[in-house]
């Protein structure tokens, strides 16, 4: 492991405690890059990586020109690992993309979709002018709602959010198609 990403996961870690320990609310004000820069000893760039990350998981929130604020952070702990373990691993682009499909995977099984939300499927499958990664992200959208789970789609959402940002397998439209065939004659 680099020497700079050992810095960026402590940079996080040390953010982290000085949330809890600081005791801040949502809607505080974080110290800027400058301040936590000096505060932990660590580069600004390094302050700033670490930053964003957090900014992913939705813990802060930066405001242009106003500066960087602690949001109403509410979560399951799982999820919390989840990012966590996400923002640390090297070798985690594979593995992200292999838990992805299993919970894909599970939720296809949801055998309760509405004649609505097939119609919801239908229509982004036609729709021309989403990229593949947008019409991958919509359709499973219907299957996560269909199946009712919160902790697996907010898991689910983590997921596809931190993938957005990796080269990911571009499914043709007829595994989609496939896939609703098969509720299709599920439903009949």
């Amino acid at each position: 492991m680099s020497e700079r990403i050992k810095v960026y996961q402590q940079v996080i870690s040390e953010i982290q405690r000085l949330i809890k320990e600081d005791g801040y609310l949502p809607g505080d004000k974080l110290p800027s890059e400058r301040q936590l820069s000096v505060q932990l000893d660590a580069a600004r760039s390094s302050v700033r990586e670490a930053l964003r990350a957090i900014e992913l998981l939705g813990v802060i929130e930066t405001r242009q020109g106003e500066g960087t604020y602690f949001r109403d952070y509410q979560t399951y702990h799982a999820v919390e690992l989840l990012a966590s373990f996400i923002l640390q691993g090297s070798q985690i682009q594979e593995e992200l993309q292999q838990a992805k499909k299993l919970l894909e995977n599970h939720v296809l099984s949801v055998d309760s979709l509405s004649d609505q939300q097939l119609g919801q499927l239908m229509k982004i499958l036609d729709e021309p002018s989403l990229s593949k990664g947008e019409k991958h992200h919509r359709f499973f959208l219907v299957f996560f709602k269909a199946n009712d789970n919160q902790l697996l789609l907010k898991i689910w959402r983590l997921m596809q959010d931190f993938s957005e940002n990796m080269e990911q397998k571009a499914y043709p439209d007829q595994y989609y198609f496939d896939i609703l065939k098969k509720h299709k004659n599920t439903i009949e």
